[in-house]
């Protein structure tokens, strides 16, 4: 198979690679999917610009590393974890009913409401409610 690239679309490519194994390994630690880290190596291989070698192993470099890449990543990662937080909020403070057709638009509005304090100051208000 043979694919042809323009030298922005490769870069892109990269980018996707590594934000993907990045989703998937990161918290693995040494159960990785070590399929991902080889195609992520022999990518990386062709970019010798943005890669370095690391205990015999071909690895994004850190200039790559430190040039923004973590930064998509953390705002990818603030969204899910905001958009999860008001849908569990939301379904606590309805009892955790499953979603059904029937609670659907009460259970976004809810989310849209947790949502928009979230933007707001994030989650300087939570307060944990402790009961004796």
């Amino acid at each position: 198979m043979q694919i042809d690239l323009s030298k922005k679309e490769f870069r892109r490519l990269l980018d996707l690679v590594y934000i993907g194994n990045w989703v998937l390994n990161s918290t693995r630690g040494e159960d990785r999917f070590q399929d991902y880290d080889d195609l992520e190596s022999k990518l990386f291989a062709m970019a010798p610009k943005l890669s370095e070698l690391w205990e015999g192993t071909v690895v994004p470099s850190r200039e790559y590393c430190e040039g923004g890449i973590h930064e998509a990543i953390a705002y990818y990662e603030d969204n899910v974890f905001y958009e999860i937080l008001a849908e569990e909020l939301s379904r606590r403070d309805m009892d955790y009913p499953e979603i059904t057709d029937d609670n659907y638009d009460e259970i976004v509005g809810r989310m849209d409401a947790y949502m928009s304090e979230f933007e707001l100051s994030g989650v300087d208000h939570l307060i944990l409610d402790e009961k004796d």
